[in-house]
């Protein structure tokens, strides 16, 4: 003999709590993403800018191509 097994209609509702993002989860990469981009943009003011010249004159293009 086998006993009914009960099953939920609807799934457990949470409430939400676990959907939403805090202001800072969306800021804090797009501030670090922001960073970045302006030392790749301008690589004068990174301190530790003595690469490969090759590189140094790409990026330089490419800041040129984005300021027109």
């Amino acid at each position: 003999m086998s006993a009914p097994t009960h099953t939920r209609p609807h799934p457990v509702a949470t409430g939400g709590v676990g959907t939403r993002l805090p202001w800072w989860a969306l800021a804090l990469p797009a501030l670090a993403f922001v960073t970045l981009l302006a030392l790749i943009l301008n690589p004068s003011d990174a301190q530790a800018a003595a690469g490969d010249p090759a590189i140094t004159q790409f990026v330089e293009r490419v800041r040129q191509l984005l300021a027109r």
